[in-house]
């Protein structure tokens, strides 16, 4: 049997590149399984799914190595448990070079372990790279005064006057929220914050 594992880093992200690459590969649409998070690590329900069904002599194809995972070792784990534990196949799409089923000799072999360490390692290098942009870019933004989170919400005295009203049990916590523009949540937060 062939199958094929798409995965994309969040919901928003769109699949179909992946999928018109599985089926241009002869990989069936009900033979392919689709993750919508991060590659992080291999806690992925569909994934694990297929991981289940796949025997020996099967093949798994993926559009990149990078869709596999993004951190060296469990890539390299996940390789050697589809390869050798289980026996199936592997053809990494855009990476010819890492097509299982050709190369089975002994250089061809080296080649694609080789191939596939040297971009298990820059795929991770990529993420750490990523990360550290992202904590410099936050760095930054909070040196220039950029604030973080949501912005505190009608926290005047219009804010005050209802919580009093509140406290006294003139109005309901759903009507001090309404009037508010606030959740009852806030309202009741609100309230411990200034000691109601």
């Amino acid at each position: 049997m062939i199958y094929g594992y798409v995965r994309v880093s969040s919901i928003d992200q769109n699949e179909e590149r992946q999928i018109m690459s599985m089926r241009s590969a002869g990989v069936p649409v009900q033979n392919i399984y689709i993750d919508k998070q991060s590659g992080k690590d291999f806690n992925r329900p569909n994934y694990n799914r297929l991981v289940g069904k796949l025997k020996r002599g099967d093949l798994l194809c993926i559009q990149s190595i990078d869709r596999l995972g993004r951190d060296y070792e469990e890539v390299q784990e996940q390789w050697r448990i589809l390869m050798r534990n289980i026996g199936v196949d592997i053809s990494v799409l855009d990476m010819p070079l890492l097509d299982t089923r050709t190369g089975r000799d002994l250089m061809g072999t080296f080649i694609a372990d080789l191939v596939l360490q040297i971009l298990s390692f820059v795929a991770q290098k990529e993420r750490e790279n990523i990360r550290e942009r992202q904590r410099q870019g936050i760095a930054a933004a909070k040196a220039r005064g950029v604030k973080f989170g949501r912005p505190r919400i009608n926290d005047g005295v219009e804010m005050e006057r209802t919580l009093a009203e509140y406290r006294r049990g003139n109005i309901s916590l759903k009507e001090a929220a309404k009037r508010c523009g606030v959740s009852k949540s806030t309202i009741y937060r609100r309230g411990r914050e200034i000691n109601l």
